[in-house]
């Protein structure tokens, strides 16, 4: 494989569809980190992915994996690479044992004795039908199957939705652990911001198919923050000072993306520090500019 210093660099990448737009997005995904896709349902992640493993045909743009071409290298770029949707892609009477048989013929890398362990090691049945394995259960197998082939770049869509706290820690776990190996990269895209934020080094944000932040996750929680304030010191705020206000009953939290600036011209308001979620809602609302 090439060198290279990102494991994903996307440029330029536009996608038209009938009422919606992935609008000439950009961002690089570090070699070595795990990078967190957040935004809504409908954003643009799926697009993204999509694009990313050549399911759909970009209007523009251009995307490098892994050093490469992604559709000049497609088949060099999909031996390295490992994918993890939402929903499971094999079918329900298959049994783990015939997975087992059948990525031994799709990967030249595949190692069964990786793939039996991992089984193990989260408790999956070798022999019992996909179709009756539990939502957690199928996750499981995913990553298992992903994970087995000595793959350089695994791309996550949503893959920890509608998982119950206990096994969504249990992956975080071998996510580390996966990237104990500094060759080794993550997208991982997700609305659960709380899983991201444990875990993610770097962290994309896109809205309406649009990208509205993308750098390492600390030096973005380190610049925003929230202003607690009074509905009186709010309309003293210029609107070009805050991305956009939550208003309540007894006041305003405001949100700006230069928290040192706004300790240096209001050190008399309250200003705290702030969470991933709540720099998706506020920037999800920044048209408005005032949301309750």
């Amino acid at each position: 494989m090439a060198e290279y210093e990102n494991a994903i660099e996307i440029s330029g990448l536009t996608k038209k569809y009938d009422g919606f737009t992935l609008d000439s997005i950009s961002f690089n995904v570090p070699k070595g980190t795990i990078m967190g896709f957040i935004g809504q349902n409908g954003a643009g992640k799926t697009t993204t992915i999509k694009a990313l493993l050549n399911i759909i045909a970009p209007d523009s743009g251009s995307i490098k994996m892994l050093g490469l071409d992604c559709y000049e290298n497609e088949y060099e770029i999909k031996e390295q690479l490992a994918a993890v949707f939402d929903e499971i892609p094999f079918h329900e009477s298959m049994t783990a044992n015939s997975l087992n048989i059948m990525f031994g013929g799709l990967y030249k890398n595949w190692n069964s004795d990786t793939y039996f362990n991992y089984l193990d090691r989260f408790g999956l049945p070798r022999k019992k039908k996909i179709g009756k394995f539990s939502k957690g259960m199928k996750m499981k197998l995913q990553i298992a199957t992903a994970l087995s082939h000595g793959a350089k770049l695994l791309i996550m869509d949503e893959a920890t939705t509608g998982l119950d706290p206990v096994v969504r820690n249990e992956i975080l776990d071998i996510f580390r652990e996966y990237l104990q190996d500094e060759e080794n990269s993550i997208l991982m895209s997700s609305h659960i911001t709380s899983d991201l934020e444990k875990i993610a080094d770097c962290v994309t944000f896109i809205d309406k198919g649009k990208i509205l932040l993308t750098g390492y996750k600390d030096e973005i929680l380190d610049s925003h923050a929230v202003i607690k304030c009074t509905k009186e010191d709010y309309q003293k705020l210029g609107k070009d000072e805050y991305i956009s206000a939550r208003l309540n009953d007894f006041g305003a939290e405001v949100m700006v993306s230069d928290r040192s600036e706004a300790k240096r011209n209001h050190p008399d308001l309250i200003i705290e520090k702030t969470t991933l979620e709540d720099i998706m809602l506020f920037y999800v609302n920044r048209e408005k500019k005032e949301w309750t």
